[in-house]
């Protein structure tokens, strides 16, 4: 009885937790939004739209070959279909998923409900998590974050546990391994910690050192078979062999460690803000943050030494630990630039190690009867958690400084201009945009829009791009005109307004293209000059039906109806201002609706260079 009510407490404080976890995780993640796709994003979901399910999963001749990711994708994009804005919500509940793993964990190696508390809402605040959530690509980085905490966690389980059950923790590491390595390859390098944690246990079942060994080759063989070679590719199209140097992997590895002590060793377009930039009260609170973490390691060392603690578990484990994040920091310093994203893990790991080694002072003080002791400690990571809390929200505030982010905003802003306006009455459009300094490629014009088509088609849709409004001749209801606004990275919906400059309706002439028996229309002629009008009646025609078409009040045009459509063209200055006015002596009598005082006689169709 008293075991089935520590199980009910356990659930109901882990649904608590994670119910606050997620809380936060939303909170502060507030304001990412995904509303169009742009760049690797949109490439992903091209594929995703005209490759067979085979074909995405499994891209055989790839630079890369990450099945398991492109399986998550696969299952991801299925999901939301043209509901881009769900992105967001979907890695936020997998970033406070991990946050939740990562609770579990520390819960496990601390016995503390707090600490643990304290170090998972530490992840969740992190400003790594800023590519995780802001891009469809981030659910690479949640998978392969979680599974290499995973690999740590269950290697420490294997090397403190006893018993042949604790095999299972080792050969569940080595899946994790083969996982990992499809999901992203950089972690290949975590291969040696399996061998490095057989050597601490003395493990002398050959079967146990042939797990790695096999999975290591396992991987490697796949990898030659469907890549055509297994030297891991570099970021930006780069390979790893013909950018890889010796100092600058020591300088990417020293500004990772940096980053894992909350400086910013890089510049603002991979961080948001160097550090040197930042404002002196953010320098002051890191200081003391970094000063509370050199204060708990020397605790746990002094209490290690003090009171004479020689387990060489605790030492082998330290080693493991070290030793993960430096695995982690090593495979992420080998390429052309340091990313705060790549540095997520090994954040992770650390705070998993502050974790641990409070679980193990509590042991310690406990066996002493000295746990009171312990409160100190626990002080210091509340102390930590608090103090980089409003170091990582300020931090957050420079994500549009992010190379990525005014991208990002920009192409939010095409989806909002666009879809996000006229729903589905934006297909069959043609989307004119004034100007290119946002640089969008041919590809991404031409797939941008089929994204929220449920038929992933979006026919008789474009994206042209003009010099300036003449280009887009008169403005019909299948034009959609936008002005780039480069200095708010977003775009600006001016069809209203060029329409009224091209074609003003005084009375009598509606947007559909109906024209009363007596109209009035402000027209502004192209380049040329040249403005062509097609007249069509859409009715069975009668003896003596006239049209007369005035230009600045004088009369030019007089149109016998002897068929149904009749086209003229007037002549007025290059970019010169005319009022045309129309009469009839004809109506459609069996119209619907009367519009104004007069009654509907034909359709205009308007063209001007």
């Amino acid at each position: 009885m008293e075991k089935q009510t520590k199980t009910m407490l356990r659930w109901k404080t882990d649904l608590i937790v994670l119910f606050v976890l997620t809380s936060l995780a939303f909170w502060i993640n507030h304001g990412i939004e995904i509303k169009g796709l742009y760049m690797d994003d949109l490439y992903m979901w091209s594929c995703y739209g005209e490759q067979s399910f085979f074909q995405f999963v499994f891209p055989m001749g790839s630079t890369r070959f990450r099945f398991l990711f492109y399986l998550a994708a696969w299952l991801e994009l299925a999901l939301i279909g043209n509901h881009i804005w769900l992105v967001v919500p979907v890695n936020i509940l997998l970033n406070a998923g991990i946050a939740f793993t990562l609770y579990r964990m520390a819960h496990h190696y601390s016995h503390s409900v707090f600490v643990s508390v304290l170090v998972s809402m530490a992840f969740l605040l992190s400003r790594m998590a800023y590519y995780q959530i802001g891009q469809v690509y981030g659910l690479m980085e949640s998978m392969a974050l979680w599974m290499a905490l995973g690999i740590l966690y269950q290697l420490g389980e294997y090397l403190n546990g006893e018993g042949r059950s604790q095999s299972k923790r080792f050969i569940t590491a080595c899946l994790l391994y083969v996982g990992i390595c499809f999901v992203h390859e950089r972690y290949m390098v975590l291969l040696p910690l399996f061998f490095l944690v057989l050597f601490f246990h003395r493990s002398r079942e050959l079967k146990m050192w042939l797990w790695p060994a096999a999975c290591f080759v396992l991987v490697q063989a796949v990898r030659f078979v469907t890549i055509g070679g297994i030297m891991p590719a570099g970021t930006g199209g780069t390979n790893v062999a013909d950018t890889w140097s010796a100092g600058s992997a020591v300088r990417y590895a020293a500004s990772q460690v940096a980053y894992i002590f909350g400086i910013n060793a890089g510049p603002e377009h991979l961080n948001g803000q160097n550090f040197r930039e930042s404002p002196i009260w953010i320098l002051l609170l890191i200081a003391i943050a970094d000063i509370l973490l050199l204060i708990m390691v020397a605790a746990f060392i002094v209490n290690l030494a003090r009171h004479k603690i020689q387990r060489p578990r605790i030492f082998q484990t330290c080693i493991l630990f070290i030793g993960f994040i430096g695995g982690c920091i090593a495979c992420s310093s080998v390429t052309i630039r340091v990313e705060m994203r790549w540095v997520y893990v090994s954040y992770g790991a650390a705070l998993l190690f502050l974790s641990w080694m409070y679980g193990v002072m509590t042991d310690m003080l406990m066996k002493k009867g000295m746990l009171l002791h312990a409160v100190p400690y626990v002080a210091l990571i509340a102390a930590y958690v608090a103090v980089m809390a409003p170091v990582e929200v300020y931090y957050r505030h420079m994500y549009p400084n992010i190379y990525f982010w005014p991208d990002q905003q920009r192409y939010n802003s095409l989806a909002e201009e666009t879809f996000g306006t006229y729903g589905d009455k934006i297909f069959g459009k043609t989307v004119y945009i004034v100007g290119n300094q946002f640089e969008m490629s041919d590809f991404t014009a031409e797939t941008f829009l089929k994204v929220f088509d449920p038929a992933r088609k979006a026919e008789n849709t474009r994206i042209v791009h003009i010099e300036d409004i003449w280009e887009a001749g008169m403005v019909g209801d299948n034009i959609l005109i936008l002005q780039e606004e480069p200095e708010f990275d977003r775009f600006q919906d001016i069809t209203e307004a060029v329409r009224n400059i091209r074609c003003k309706s005084i009375y009598g002439y509606y947007r559909d293209g109906w024209v009363d028996e007596k109209a009035e229309i402000r027209l502004m002629a192209g380049e040329t000059g040249k403005i062509g009008m097609s007249f069509y009646y859409p009715r069975e025609l009668t003896p003596d039906q006239w049209l007369t078409v005035y230009v600045n009040g004088e009369p030019v045009k007089y149109l016998e109806f002897d068929e149904n459509q009749k086209e003229i063209e007037i002549q007025a200055l290059p970019f010169g201002q005319v009022d045309v006015r129309i009469e009839t002596n004809f109506y459609v009598h069996d119209a619907q609706e009367q519009r104004g005082e007069d009654r509907l006689a034909v359709l205009l169709s308007l063209k001007a260079d």
